[in-house]
């Protein structure tokens, strides 16, 4: 054990000891010396200490000091009723603080206790019970805030883990100082009760047990009592004042004396006016001249300095402003931090500024948030840090998206406008600045507030600003999600399925896998929308096949195999027939046979006449599909798959290509056409 365990301990030990074993009148005097340390220490503590959370365990202090306090007010009961020498603390607490007098004991023993419980504890526990409750009702909003500083990029994850721990463990310590108020409130009712139980306990044994009369065991035990009382109230209200200084502690990084003093007097027109009203009270009034006309004097000239200080001060500031410039514009570029390539980034005009600014009513931050959150569960992957910043050198209502630094699409608003689209079967027209919806590149038009309660009526789809920037941001991060992400992604989510399945993680990698072969995996599948979150049956069907072979691409076939359930939930609607383009088999066979393999992979070696007819054949098949309404899918055989995709993704984005493996058995199919060349 440590020395300070064995001795808080000890200290707990004692406390009890003293509670049950008579002690000398020596050792009673040490342990009251003692407890008025502590009760001075605590005091003082909680003066100087910067943060509420240096203290955090100030309400377990409460506590042991409380009950260590206790066992001295019961010792020192047991002394005076026994022996009537409790000791030299006691005895001098009760003749030389209440002048040897029994009415005067009596009186500051009173006036003790009333400005215990009425003025100190009483605040102390009500600004507890505000701060507890305050700081409670606070914890959402401030977990909102600290959630957009790491959206925004102005903190990092650490950093955000810190803040959130520190919220925490103020909740935990407000709402423990609510209740440790009581122990200090109990044990001030506790010693005046020890103290009325202790006069008439003394009385008792002097006039019974040694033969005294009344006035003498009144007058030897109440100042007993009363110098008793005194000093376990003394420490007690020391205590008292710690509780209510930490609670209504308002600065956590200034000196308290330096703080309390600078804001006190630190306006020299108060200093002048306080001195001003002093000597007229002087001059004017009864009262004492040389007094109120000399500290007057002492005011105006204080409330002088100051201002000659203050004049110093800002002037110093502003020649260390005009240093700090001038050492900025001599100081070398730090390069590295041009350096920085930030994943995701959102600049927008000026004109937008008011949508991502929380204090005009914005909640752009707000929907960062839920983008990333959404698509966390759609994909199973962690979207990068998403950084909004304004440019002035965009038009005032135009916003970009930036991919690693690169632009890769634009849009603009109209603030204070609504986007309407019409779904298709909407006849009637109303008048609007035409334009086009930036995510999916549909005929929209913008119409004002008081029009759209009536396009909505009429069946047109209402957007506001806000929710535009949002879909056109969500869609280009699931666009470019596999290329942002990185080798660091990979190793965080093969840490986080360690944590349940350590042995599936030492399996696979790096005895099978390295992470950049996960990685293009991953990505393979991320590229067709399909979701990794269920990354224990990835990696258990990579460590399957693995050892058979290396290439990504052919471990991806086998993957989308064991998701199948999730791949016929996202395309094919369960109860209800889905239709679908076929691939020809004498079309898979040419596909198959012109495909080498090399040591860097497998490639397409088609003719260029074959590849325009093929793709005719596709557009004419997928126009079949929408003229349907439905999506363009096409089904192919598991070998083929692969190199379809490969082949049509640079000329239909949209198209979902899907192998029959990876079709549930409850899927209902109606194919609609077929592929040829």
């Amino acid at each position: 054990m440590k020395k300070a365990d064995i001795g808080v301990a000890l200290y707990l030990l004692g406390a009890f000891i003293m509670m049950i074993i008579p002690i000398s009148s020596v050792l009673l005097d040490v342990m009251l010396a003692l407890n008025i340390s502590i009760a001075f220490t605590i005091l003082f503590t909680t003066m100087f200490v910067k943060e509420v959370l240096d203290l955090s365990f100030f309400p377990t202090i409460l506590l042991f000091s409380t009950i260590f306090r206790i066992s001295l007010n019961i010792s020192s009961t047991r002394l005076i009723l026994t022996t009537g020498d409790p000791g030299n603390v006691v005895a001098t607490f009760g003749n030389f603080v209440g002048g040897g007098d029994l009415v005067v004991g009596i009186v500051v023993f009173i006036i003790l206790i009333i400005v215990q419980f009425v003025v100190i504890n009483k605040g102390s526990e009500r600004v507890a019970e505000v701060t507890a409750r305050f700081t409670l009702d606070a914890m959402p909003g401030k977990q909102m805030a600290i959630d957009a500083d790491l959206n925004t990029g102005a903190i990092t994850d650490a950093e955000a883990k810190v803040q959130r721990d520190k919220l925490q463990q103020e909740a935990s310590f407000f709402g423990s100082m609510d209740g440790a108020v009581k122990y200090v409130k109990g044990d001030a009712a506790a010693g005046l009760l020890i103290t009325g139980v202790n006069i008439i306990g003394g009385i008792i044994m002097g006039v019974v047990r040694q033969g005294m009369d009344i006035g003498a065991a009144l007058d030897k035990y109440t100042i007993l009592t009363i110098g008793d009382g005194l000093v376990s109230q003394i420490p007690s209200l020391l205590i008292s004042l710690s509780t209510g200084i930490l609670v209504t502690k308002g600065s956590k990084e200034a000196d308290f004396g330096s703080v309390l003093v600078g804001q006190l007097f630190g306006m020299p027109k108060v200093m002048y006016m306080v001195g001003a009203v002093l000597v007229f009270l002087g001059i004017v009034t009864p009262l004492n001249p040389i007094i109120f006309l000399a500290l007057g004097a002492v005011f105006i000239f204080g409330g002088r300095i100051i201002a000659n200080t203050i004049e110093v001060a800002n002037i110093e500031a502003e020649a260390d402003a005009g240093e700090e410039s001038a050492d900025e514009i001599r100081r070398p570029e730090n390069v590295n931090s041009l350096l920085q390539v930030d994943p995701i980034e959102l600049e927008f005009g000026y004109g937008i500024i008011p949508l991502a600014d929380v204090n005009q009513g914005g909640d752009l931050l707000d929907r960062v948030v839920m983008i990333r959150r959404q698509i966390a569960l759609e994909l199973g992957t962690v979207v990068p840090i998403i950084r909004l910043r304004d440019n002035i050198q965009l038009n005032p209502n135009q916003y970009i998206i930036k991919i690693k630094g690169i632009q890769v699409s634009e849009g603009e608003i109209l603030f204070d406008h609504y986007m309407a689209m019409n779904p298709g079967f909407v006849e009637e027209e109303i008048s609007g600045i035409p334009t086009f919806e930036p995510s999916f590149h549909l005929p929209a038009i913008w119409i004002t507030e008081s029009q759209r309660e009536r396009a909505e009526s009429v069946g047109y789809t209402v957007v506001d600003p806000p929710s535009i920037i949002a879909t056109h941001l969500t869609e280009i991060i699931r666009q470019y999600l596999a290329d942002l992400l990185t080798r660091q992604d990979i190793q965080n989510l093969v840490n986080n399925v360690k944590e349940t399945n350590p042995s599936l993680v030492e399996e696979l990698v790096p005895k099978l896998l390295g992470l950049g072969d996960i990685q293009k995996v991953l990505q393979n599948l991320l590229r067709e929308g399909i979701s990794v979150r269920d990354l224990v049956t990835i990696f258990e069907t990579l460590a399957d096949h693995a050892a058979t072979t290396r290439d990504t691409d052919i471990l991806t076939e086998y993957v989308r195999q064991s998701l199948k359930r999730a791949i016929s939930n996202k395309y094919f609607p369960m109860n209800e027939t889905t239709s679908v383009v076929t691939l020809d088999p004498n079309l898979e066979q040419e596909i198959m046979g012109s495909v080498k393999q090399t040591e860097q992979g497998a490639y397409l070696t088609l003719d260029p006449d074959k590849t325009k007819q093929i793709m005719s054949s596709v557009e004419t098949e997928i126009a079949k599909l929408e003229k349907l309404g439905k999506n363009p899918i096409i089904i192919t055989s598991p070998i083929v798959r692969m190199y379809f995709k490969r082949l049509t993704e640079d000329y239909f984005k949209d198209l979902v290509v899907v192998s029959y493996n990876e079709i549930d058995s409850n899927v209902e199919l109606q194919s609609v056409g077929m592929v040829t060349a």
